[in-house]
């Protein structure tokens, strides 16, 4: 059973569905971004499930410090990670997550038996490319998608800006949403007039919209 970290809308605020988040390469399911993020989602009407991967579980356990496997070896466990999380809410399902989290549900999405309960893909600072690598784009998990798909990204994001993506044309089912001065964690630099916790609720509200509007549409 895979141990989930919940964050549910509180008060009269209707749930519109649930979004599961896998965390980036680096830092776990609690980590500020997380963390934040989570907090404006379940505001915005998303309940959030996070989980860890295998090998940064290992590490909270006191194991090394060892790299992320690679992207498409981490498929599986997200497929389990999400069964048991259709198995225990019902509505629509978004899976998504934080850079390599979000790459890793796009790849899930590619597969032909996904649960039609799973509505769409939720990216949040998508790596495009590895960092300092701009020709070695990272599109096919994005074009091989069968859920429509959304991406917040900084538009000073180092694993794809807003200037490298200006020429770039994307599928149709990919949505793209710009945060002001953003990086890879979508947090703008302090002379700039956007805040981290403005974007990251931006970011929050345009997933929930996303939501709602792929309901909407089924």
């Amino acid at each position: 059973m895979t141990k989930l970290l919940w964050t549910r809308p509180e008060g009269d605020t209707p749930t519109v569905a649930t979004l599961l988040l896998a965390h980036g390469a680096g830092a776990a399911m609690d980590s500020g971004f997380m963390n934040r993020f989570a907090g404006h989602a379940a505001a915005a009407g998303l309940a959030i499930a996070r989980f860890e991967f295998a090998y940064m579980a290992a590490r909270r356990a006191g194991g090394p410090k060892r790299p992320p496997p690679k992207a498409d070896q981490l498929i599986g466990e997200y497929q389990t990670a999400l069964q048991d999380v259709l198995k225990s809410v019902e509505g629509p399902v978004l899976v998504g997550g934080k850079s390599m989290g979000g790459r890793v549900a796009a790849m899930l999405t590619g597969g032909s038996s996904l649960p039609k309960r799973v509505s769409g893909v939720v990216c949040l600072g998508y790596p495009f490319h590895p960092q300092g690598k701009p020709d070695d784009w990272r599109m096919a998990p994005l074009e091989g998608a069968r859920r429509p798909v959304l991406i917040a990204q900084g538009d000073r994001d180092g694993f794809g800006n807003a200037a490298e993506l200006a020429d770039v044309t994307l599928p149709a089912h990919v949505e793209l949403v710009w945060l002001e001065d953003g990086n890879h964690d979508l947090a703008p630099r302090g002379a700039s007039p956007a805040t981290w916790d403005g974007n990251l609720a931006l970011a929050a509200k345009a997933a929930a919209d996303f939501a709602r509007r792929i309901a909407s549409e089924a």
